[in-house]
């Protein structure tokens, strides 16, 4: 496959940019970008164009935004395109078996996970939520199922004990870039590796609720640190002091001994407030009162009641 193949790219998030960006460079013939329609934002609720979308716009590349990309016109649109390749990175719709069909070469996939792992819509939230220790890419060929199909190629990397979901996020997109041009050079040679999933190992990162965010003080110190890890930046795990609502951005596992009641602030200290969980110690550095800016935990015992032995949650 030389570089003049010509490709339509499918992307929304951040995530997706770094691997635009590298089929631009490797030189590949961009038919198209195809990505989510623009969605309101922040306070005003501003329809802003998706990351994907700027970049696009920014090497004057086609852009097409079908809010529903199994539609007759948006598939009639992408068989006029004539792609050799379709790839998709962090898209955000299910391509129907109708469009996986288009290109000759079929449609590549770049997921944030060591593939069967954490197939589905969160993989770098849950694989720091779950304290895992090493993470990475998988390039596959896209078949009807969700991250089912047979991979290419995998690159591993570590994930540091104090990780966050934004910190891991950084270093893979890199490695999702250099993973699919390696992958599109080995088909372009017609070597390109096929190894089908091993379904029975196969873990989910299904979309994060309400519901997990809400911190449980009842388990672990370690689960509840992965935990706001895991949720930071976005979307923050959260509890209650004074029947208000506080997001929880920074801790640290101080013991892991059994003490007093889960959810009771056993310490105030130089730096931070020390909370009794279901087995340790946390100690909370960052914190984020209900509608105001995150703040330093000492800051926050200035300016709201902050007493030894209250309950959070």
């Amino acid at each position: 496959m030389s570089n003049s193949k010509r490709i339509v790219f499918m992307g929304t998030p951040e995530f997706a940019v770094p691997c635009l960006e590298r089929l631009i460079s490797d030189g590949y013939e961009i038919a198209a970008v195809v990505t989510q329609p623009d969605r309101p934002k922040g306070r005003g609720q501003k329809l802003t164009a998706s990351p994907v979308k700027e970049t696009a716009l920014q090497h004057k590349l086609t852009v097409m935004q079908p809010e529903r990309i199994k539609s007759p016109a948006a598939v009639a649109a992408l068989i006029d395109l004539c792609p050799d390749i379709i790839v998709v990175v962090a898209f955000g719709q299910l391509l129907s078996p109708e469009i996986l069909t288009i290109p000759p070469l079929g449609c590549i996939n770049v997921h944030a996970s060591l593939l069967p792992q954490y197939r589905g819509a969160a993989p770098i939230h849950w694989a720091v939520i779950k304290g895992e220790a090493i993470s990475g890419v998988t390039t596959m060929y896209m078949d009807k199922g969700m991250d089912t199909g047979d991979m290419l190629l995998k690159s591993e990397i570590q994930i540091h004990p104090e990780d966050t979901t934004g910190d891991l996020h950084d270093r893979l997109k890199v490695v999702g870039a250099d993973i699919l041009s390696h992958s599109l050079e080995l088909l372009a040679a017609g070597n390109a590796p096929r190894t089908p999933q091993d379904h029975h190992a196969a873990t989910y990162a299904p979309l994060l609720t309400r519901e997990l965010e809400h911190i449980d003080w009842t388990k672990p110190a370690k689960s509840i640190h992965d935990l706001v890890r895991g949720l930071n930046p976005w979307p923050g795990a959260f509890s209650y002091h004074n029947n208000k609502i506080i997001k929880i951005w920074k801790t640290k596992v101080l013991s892991d001994a059994i003490t007093g009641q889960p959810g009771t602030i056993r310490e105030i200290t130089e730096d931070g407030i020390v909370i009794e969980t279901g087995k340790g110690t946390l100690g909370i550095y960052e914190l984020q009162p209900e509608s105001k800016r995150r703040m330093k935990s000492r800051e926050y015992v200035t300016g709201y009641s902050v007493s030894i032995g209250e309950r959070l949650g």
